[in-house]
């Protein structure tokens, strides 16, 4: 399989090798959150590393899960939602062959699709597609991540791998997904990089 290993994540939590992590949800989440826009639903979060989404989300009185390929970041999860008296479930698994029992009323996806090898981004994007219920939605950010090896001689670099827009359009065509017209907030992030934030609603 292209891309970072399980044992790679694993190592990367061992040894506190996690410039990603803001420490605290997102600020673009809470936005959502405060504004009402995104309401209490079923919810999943795939590569949900720490946790920070999953127990803002239960704090919210989601009934959300979050999925991890690597036991470090589930564990991770798990203690900081016992440490806040928060129930909601964390898991380890393969977003790529996951299924769930049933369908999710949304998605946050943060830092799951940038952290893939871009290999696999068709599957991945079928998943999520899958995943949800019709109408569904999904939050996502898609990480701006411009490597001069990727952008001046053609190189794979990452992670965190570059979603650009223009393949972002075409890993979620319109055939299966609803648009929202641009321009996208945009989110610093601790790499030195920013998001590009939008809501997808599933067709």
């Amino acid at each position: 399989m292209a891309g970072p290993t399980t044992e790679f994540w694993q190592e990367r939590f061992e040894k506190k090798e996690t410039a990603w992590d803001r420490g605290s949800a997102s600020p673009q989440l809470l936005a959502w959150l405060d504004s009402g826009e995104l309401a209490p639903c079923r919810m999943v979060v795939p590569g949900c590393g720490s946790g920070w989404e999953v127990a803002e989300l239960a704090k919210r009185g989601f009934d959300v899960m979050g999925i991890d390929y690597t036991a470090a970041a589930v564990e991770r999860t798990q203690a900081l939602l016992e440490s806040q008296g928060l129930k909601a479930e964390a898991i380890q698994a393969d977003v790529l062959s996951y299924q769930p029992d049933n369908k999710f009323d949304a998605i946050y996806e943060q830092t799951c699709l940038c952290a893939i090898h871009p290999e696999h981004w068709f599957k991945y994007a079928q998943q999520l597609h899958q995943w949800l219920k019709p109408e569904g939605s999904l939050w996502v950010m898609f990480m701006q991540m411009i490597r001069p090896g990727a952008s001046e001689e053609g190189f794979i670099q990452g992670p965190p791998y570059h979603c650009d827009i223009n393949a972002m359009r075409a890993l979620f065509p319109e055939k299966d997904w609803v648009w929202p017209k641009p321009p996208y907030a945009r989110v610093s992030h601790p790499s030195l990089a920013h998001e590009l934030a939008l809501r997808l609603i599933r067709k």
